[in-house]
This record gives C-alpha cells, sequence and structure tokens, in this order.
C-alpha cells in the first residue's frame, strides 16, 4: 500500500482543522443508541485539541438527498460527541445553500450540520468542496468507512487544502495493509454470506492473496450444489453454477485452497430452535436446508487456521442471529481470538453481519483489528482504489 499523510507529518498548533468523521450513528428517539463510531475517532480529536488546533466536523447523516429534512439533522449527536470528549462541542446548523461563518479558535470543537443537505456533497461538487475547504487551513479524514465515496467531504476537498489521515483512519489502513498487503503468511480468509453473486469480485481478488479461502454461508450452497450435491431446500443461486466451477478452477491455478463444508446442520424451518440434525453433504434430506456448517467442518477450519499466520475474515458460516445455528460462527470465532491472543495469529475481519457475529461470540475485543467500515472494507478487500484514500497517498 503507497504511503499516505498522517497527523506526524503536520503541525497543527493554531491551525483550523476541518475533520471529516463518520457520525453515522444509529438514534433512537433523538439519542444515540450506539457510540461505537464516535468512540473510535475520539483519540484524534483530543490529539488535535491537545496540540493547539481547532476542530471543525465534517459527517454525513442518512440519506436526504440533497434536502434539508429535520430527521436527519446532525444536532442531536453533539451531546454523545461532547460526553465522549469530554470537551464542548459547538453545533452549527446550515442549509449549506451559502458558506457558513465559523470564527473557530484553537482548543474549540464545531460539528458542521449533515453535508449530504448539499445536492453537490454525493456528486463530489467543485464548488461544494471548495467551500467546505475554505473553513480551515488543512484537511484530516478520520472516516475509513466513507471513504469508497468520491464525495466533496471525503476527496473533493482534499484537493483544495493539504489533507491528512486521522488516528482512526490511519490505524485501519495499517491493519488491512498487514492483513493482505504486506502479511505474514500462509493467509486464510473466511468468506460468508448469502448470496455469491454479492462477493464475485471478493472472491476473484481474494483467491491471488491467500493460501486458503473457506467459503461459508448460504454461498456455500452454491458451490456444493456446483459440484454435484444435492442440497435440498437450501438457499442457493442455482443459475452461478458455472461461475462457481470457474472461480473453483482459476483458484486452483492460482494455487488457492478452496474450502467448502464436508458437513451441515439441516433443519426443516428456518426459525430459532429448529429441529436439526447433522449431515454429510452427500446426504442433505430432499426437503431440508443447511442453516451452519457441522462439527466436522468446524474441525476442518480449525485445522486451516492452526495451518496460518493470518486471517481474513468477512461473513458468518450460517444463520447467526438464530440458535442452535450460530455454533459454527461462535466456535471458529472463539478460535480464531484464542490463538490471536497467544500471539500466533493476526486476525482482521470487516462487515455488518461479521462485527455483530463477533461481538455475539463474545470475541471482538479479541481479535488483532475488527473493522467496522462495511461498504469500504469490502471494496478494500476487492482489490479496489478507495478515492477517501487515495487523496491522501503522500
Amino acid at each position: 500500500m503507497p504511503a499516505f499523510r498522517t497527523l506526524d507529518d503536520v503541525n497543527v498548533s493554531g491551525k483550523r482543522v476541518v475533520i471529516r468523521l463518520d457520525l453515522n450513528v444509529p438514534m433512537e428517539n433523538g439519542h444515540v443508541t450506539d457510540t461505537t463510531r464516535i468512540d473510535r475517532v475520539v483519540p484524534t480529536v483530543k490529539e488535535l485539541l491537545a496540540k493547539g488546533a481547532a476542530v471543525i466536523i465534517l459527517a454525513h447523516f442518512d440519506r436526504p438527498k440533497g434536502k434539508v429534512i429535520p430527521e436527519m439533522s446532525l444536532k442531536p449527536v453533539a451531546p454523545a460527541l461532547e460526553k465522549a470528549l469530554g470537551h464542548k462541542v459547538q453545533f452549527v446548523f446550515t442549509d449549506w445553500q451559502s458558506a457558513p461563518t465559523v470564527n473557530a479558535k484553537p482548543g474549540e470543537v464545531y460539528l458542521m450540520e449533515n453535508t449530504r443537505y448539499h445536492p453537490g456533497e454525493e456528486k463530489n461538487d467543485a464548488g461544494f468542496a471548495k467551500m467546505l475547504g475554505n473553513l480551515g487551513d488543512i484537511f484530516v479524514n478520520d472516516a475509513f468507512s466513507a471513504a469508497h465515496r468520491a464525495h466533496s467531504s471525503t476527496e473533493g476537498i482534499a484537493h483544495v487544502i493539504p489533507a491528512y489521515a486521522g488516528r482512526a483512519m490511519q490505524a485501519e489502513l495499517e491493519a488491512l495493509s498487514k492483513a493482505l498487503e504486506i502479511p505474514k503468511k500462509p493467509v486464510i480468509a473466511i468468506v460468508g454470506g448469502a448470496k455469491v453473486s454479492s462477493k464475485l469480485d471478493l472472491l476473484s481478488n481474494l483467491m491471488k492473496k491467500v493460501e486458503a479461502l473457506v467459503i461459508g454461508g448460504a454461498m456455500a450452497n452454491t458451490f456444493l450444489y456446483a459440484q454435484g450435491h444435492q442440497v435440498g431446500k437450501s438457499l442457493v443461486e442455482k443459475d452461478l453454477a458455472d461461475t462457481a466451477r470457474k472461480i473453483m478452477l482459476e483458484a486452483e491455478k492460482a494455487s488457492c485452497a478452496i474450502m467448502l463444508p464436508v458437513d451441515g446442520i439441516i433443519a426443516h424451518k428456518f426459525e430459532a430452535h429448529a429441529p436439526s440434525h447433522d449431515y454429510g453433504v452427500d446426504g442433505i434430506p430432499h426437503d431440508g436446508m443447511m442453516l451452519d456448517v457441522g462439527p466436522r467442518s468446524v474441525d476442518l477450519i480449525k485445522a486451516a487456521i492452526d495451518n496460518a499466520h493470518t486471517l481474513l475474515w468477512n461473513g458468518p458460516f450460517g444463520a447467526f442471529e438464530m440458535q442452535p445455528f450460530d455454533k459454527a460462527t461462535v466456535e471458529v470465532a472463539r478460535y480464531a481470538a484464542a490463538r490471536t491472543k497467544a500471539g500466533k495469529l493476526v486476525s482482521v475481519a470487516g462487515g455488518g453481519d461479521t462485527v455483530a457475529a463477533l461481538n455475539h461470540a463474545g470475541v471482538a475485543d479479541d481479535f488483532t483489528y475488527i473493522s467496522t467500515a462495511g461498504g469500504a472494507f469490502l471494496e478494500w478487500l476487492e482489490g479496489k482504489d478507495l478515492p477517501g484514500v487515495a487523496a491522501l497517498k503522500a
């Protein structure tokens, strides 16, 4: 990964720092219900304040599509941000139709209104990017989760004033680089989820980078079907059987071992605590559906993790939201966490379902790095350039 500029490369004392954060947090009745994204960026803001900067925060909330929608205002986020920082946060309402006036002084923090109120934000409008750049002297991007979008507040502004990575962005880029760009080999990747169709680019890129690719979730059914196995009423994309066979052939050419389930937990109803039984993939009943991988598959996955130095994880093995179909995901997650804590594995995971599954297993804090970035994390795994990151390259 090319070098990128960080806060180590700039003196912010006395400067007005415009910082892009991801404050698109869960809300209920006007209150923030999960402060995870806020907590991750607190260190960067505190560092800027400690070094004598004035801080002007840019962020988006939901999808107002260029209109002022009061329910999508960032104003209710200000108190949660203020509490997390332990520092006064002044909220600035603006409809962005004209340039807002912010007389920010060193030690002050201002939270600007939803940048998506401006119709040019998501179009990366140069005029809006200039308006945002005029708010400060330097730009700091600490929103990796929005880095895959070429918007005025993530990419355009970086061409108006000098741009740097914040500490959360820096940590994310360094962790991801360590996992895939310059990993300690062998590398194993776990890819789950419902559909092969949504992960074609991901699989194509990973097979060139890793030594073993474990395919789980409902997408494994498509690969099993492509091999000639009967998968009963399991979720399967039959029209992608040829694609699955092509992926397996390309992986073989790339010397990447594809690991598919050898057994599965089969039920006749898609509901929690439905009666279930472990079947080998050669014996799935015609009226059954695979809702998790079985214990023999879990043992093989653990053995593969034993042989790896680096693990990448995106997607659960089964319907982890429902017991007992969370068992494989929980067992493998705890095993990988134990290897990580023992210093034998570098483990990096990301994606909404993956983070939820690791939290469910109680091991999110034990992995080397957990990305909450969602789409940006997935596009990075797919090998795509992220505009918000490219703008920070030294």
